[in-house]
Parts: C-alpha cells; structure tokens; sequence
C-alpha cells in the first residue's frame, strides 16, 4: 500500500526488513544495544560486526539508549547506510506511559533521520514483539507520529517505509492507514 502525506510517499509492505535499500533502516533496539531477539538480532546478525563496535562505543559513551530515544549508527553490511537505532516501551497495560514512549520512539527516530540528511527510511512495527505491545494501537500511534513529523516538516522525507514480518501485522497496519485516509479526507 502506498498513500501520499503531503510530498512523503507512504509505503506499508511486508518483508525483511534488513534488506531495504532506503537510506536508513530502524531498529527496534533495547536499551543495551547490544543485539537481543527478533528485528533486532536480525539486525545486528545481518549488519555484522562493525554494527556491533559501533553499538559498544555509543554504551561506552552514554550508557546505552533510554526508552523513546534514539541513536544512529552506519549499516554495516546492510543495503542501508545506516541504523537508527531506537527503543520502544514494555507494554504494562498503558499505564506507564507507552503510548508517549512510543510516539516518541518514532518521532525521534525520524528526527535524527532528519539531522542526518536522510531522505528514505524504513521502521519495523516497534514493540509489538517481545514487547508486547497491541499492534492496533502500536499502527496507530506509528502512523500518527510520522503524520505529525510528515507535516510540521513535509520536505524532510521522500519515502517513509513500514516493512511488517507477517501478513496479519501489514493488514494491520493498512487497516490503520485507510481509517487515517478517511478520518482526513
């Protein structure tokens, strides 16, 4: 599915997401950066080795990533130049503060894509795995932080790419899309 928001092309596909040829790709990291399972571990396993130093130098630096934040890294051996690398909330039902640390793990994902000079850039859905995180909810929240980002800076991107593992996770997120489509038009 592809949807315009503004001069940003939309694109909601299912796939690898480690092998995206958009400038960046987004790590759905955890604090220590270090590599863990799912997105992330696929990730650090297909980046190699320099991903992993330059993980270690950011730890060494300022002590890991904090929940909603976001730092950046080259892509190793990906197709992309670059990981993003950010960390979203543990779900505990929505009361500590998950969808704020979630809005704010992608708006801070795409504000250092910006700062960077990064035109295209793919996210995975970011804590629904392990995290737990209600997919529906995590769709709606994404697609609204790139909505807000998308129009308070609508020159910054030329794609915004949502790569989703399974069918039911892209459905998802389509369904979120088309009800954002209709709610706006």
């Amino acid at each position: 599915m592809e949807v315009m928001l503004g001069n940003t092309k939309l694109v909601l596909v299912q796939g690898d997401i480690t092998v995206q040829n958009t400038e960046a790709i987004v790590n759905a990291a955890n604090s220590s950066l270090l590599g863990g399972g799912g997105v992330d571990g696929a990730i650090h396993r297909a980046a190699g080795p320099k991903l992993h130093e330059e993980c270690l130098a950011i730890r060494a630096k300022q002590g890991g990533c904090p929940t909603g934040q976001a730092v950046i890294t080259s892509g190793g051996n990906l197709a992309a130049n670059y990981v993003i690398h950010t960390v979203g909330p543990i779900w505990h039902g929505g009361i500590e503060n998950e969808p704020e640390l979630l809005h704010q793990a992608y708006t801070n994902s795409l504000r250092l894509a910006r700062e960077n000079g990064i035109r295209s850039l793919s996210f995975p859905s970011i804590s629904t795995g392990a995290y737990g995180y209600p997919i529906a909810k995590a769709a709606a929240i994404a697609l609204g932080a790139v909505k807000d980002f998308v129009q308070n800076y609508p020159d910054a991107f030329d794609e915004i790419r949502f790569v989703l593992f399974s069918p039911h996770d892209l459905q998802v997120y389509e369904d979120a899309a088309r009800q954002y489509i209709q709610e706006n038009h």
